[in-house]
């Protein structure tokens, strides 16, 4: 009877564990684009750069603004504004690229992300994060993961597996490129 009430007690200590990860605040990196608050989750992101010198890339989407080389690899370098649909950003004094590790189809990918300036980072309990609108937003809902609220304002929480997502980006540049074989063509 002792064991039964130790494995009992055991399976409620591992749900209140549980439950108390669940219920913890996540930790953001918030950064601003175009005058908007927006948010990644910290564990995404691998490292902040200054804005530096790109190389562009012949016949790619605008929202492409080239490449550089971080420690001898090459990283896309992507401007968020123009992904989302509005004009390329303009480089400006705060201008940096946050760079951000994806993994995609078991594969690791660093992405660097253009964004007009870093905020900070904060804790956003899960209670103070809404879905994302279905309705409304200047970008594609599935881009949003969340809106978290802080201070009474609202920062838009990207779901950066979409936003970013390199299978989606290869097919928008082969879309872009007159040039690149359609299917069923050599």
């Amino acid at each position: 009877m002792g064991q039964l009430v130790q494995r009992q007690g055991s399976n409620w200590d591992a749900a209140l564990a549980a439950a108390a990860v669940a219920a913890a605040p996540q930790q953001y990196l918030t950064f601003t684009l175009g005058g908007e608050m927006f948010a990644v989750a910290i564990l995404n992101v691998k490292e902040i750069i200054e804005f530096g010198s790109l190389t562009e890339i012949p016949m790619t989407p605008p929202f492409i603004r080239g490449v550089i080389n971080l420690r001898g690899a090459v990283v896309p370098v992507i401007d968020l504004a123009c992904r989302f649909g509005g004009r390329a950003a303009e480089v400006a004094r705060r201008t940096c690229i946050v760079i951000v590790e994806l993994e995609e189809d078991e594969q690791k990918h660093d992405i660097g992300v253009m964004v007009d300036a870093v905020s900070e980072v904060l804790e956003i309990a899960r209670a103070d994060i809404e879905p994302p609108p279905t309705f409304g937003a200047r970008i594609r809902a599935d881009f949003i993961s969340g809106m978290g609220k802080i201070n009474g304002k609202f920062v838009i929480i990207l779901n950066v597996a979409k936003a970013l997502s390199a299978s989606e980006i290869a097919l928008l540049t082969t879309m872009g490129d007159p040039d690149a074989p359609n299917e069923g063509e050599p």
